[in-house]
């Protein structure tokens, strides 16, 4: 499970990289045609002012003198309308981004978040669960640690209903359907065989949406990455549908695919974070399950002494 959302995770990352690498390489290639300055047209009026074949009655115009400000006041009028669409870059959030998503885009963020809905709705509902039958079996089993039967102990777990009252009366019921047998190995091995179907059941409802955990931990950053994929496809469409490689035409596509990225990594990583977590947790809960199947082990094997010696004492009277 580790290595498998390593391998998603470093995919995804991967296609993040190689997205952002595309971006650098389209705004390398608008930049030349964005610092061209515009021409003057003051300063193309000069020589045409001073053309030596206009009549020579014609009055002579002064001609002022173009001054540094007033070529940089020019030239900042002509790029004017070059920042705008760049600007309207900074306005971009991840809501606008994703209202504007392609729709398959939008379904795959949709799906990722839904996903990690899941994930944490899991979370909350085995921490809750784990702590209580963890509690309630520790409670159990010091409830039990000095009873001297199965008779005793079913007596002072009371009508609780947890895996220990399962493994006594598993205990009980073959200790009564092997009356009069005097095999005792016979009868214990029956009554180990009955704990552990018990045993794997209980570890079977423990470890329920764990499966869930790691689908989502190992497939979130692949699906993720498809959104990528296609958000960036669906930019350098639009590059050939509006025969341009400006950057405000490239990068809200761009930004969209990296979003979908981020949405599946956001699903994955707590999603195999919560399900290492829960691993753990649950293996320290099925090794109280053991403890307590070697408890009913141990009364069964005294309650069989106990018989076979009241039996031995009354043959011997």
């Amino acid at each position: 499970m580790n290595t498998t959302a390593f391998r998603a995770t470093y995919g995804a990352i991967f296609g993040a990289i190689l997205a952002l690498a595309i971006l650098s390489l389209v705004a390398s290639l608008t930049a030349p045609a964005l610092a061209q300055p515009a021409a003057n047209p003051a300063v193309q009026a000069a020589p045409a002012a001073q053309n030596p074949t206009a009549p020579a009655t014609a009055p002579s115009l002064p001609i002022a003198p173009v001054s540094d400000a007033t070529a940089t006041a020019s030239t900042e009028v002509t790029a004017k309308p070059l920042k705008s669409p760049a600007a309207g870059l900074s306005e971009l959030s991840p809501w606008s981004m994703f209202l504007s998503a392609d729709i398959l885009v939008k379904a795959v963020m949709i799906g990722l978040a839904f996903a990690s809905l899941v994930t944490w709705t899991i979370f909350i509902a085995k921490i809750i669960e784990l702590s209580m039958v963890q509690r309630r079996l520790r409670a159990a089993l010091g409830k039990i640690s000095s009873a001297r039967s199965l008779a005793d102990a079913q007596f002072a777990l009371g009508a609780k209903d947890n895996v220990l009252s399962s493994l006594l009366a598993a205990a009980m019921r073959e200790a009564r359907l092997s009356a009069g047998i005097s095999s005792d190995s016979g009868i214990k091995e029956r009554a180990a065989s009955s704990f552990a179907e018990i045993v794997r059941s209980e570890a079977r409802r423990i470890r329920l949406g764990m499966g869930v955990l790691a689908t989502i931990g190992a497939t979130s950053p692949f699906v993720g990455l498809f959104g990528t994929v296609w958000g960036i496809m669906n930019s350098f469409i639009g590059i050939s549908k509006s025969q341009t490689s400006n950057l405000a035409v490239v990068a809200p596509g761009i930004a969209e695919a990296l979003l979908a990225t981020a949405f599946g990594l956001a699903a994955a990583i707590p999603a195999v974070i919560i399900y290492n977590h829960f691993s753990r947790v649950t293996k320290a809960y099925l090794e109280l399950v053991g403890r307590s199947s070697g408890a009913a082990a141990r009364l069964l094997s005294r309650d069989l002494d106990r018989t076979h010696g009241i039996a031995h004492s009354r043959a011997a009277e």
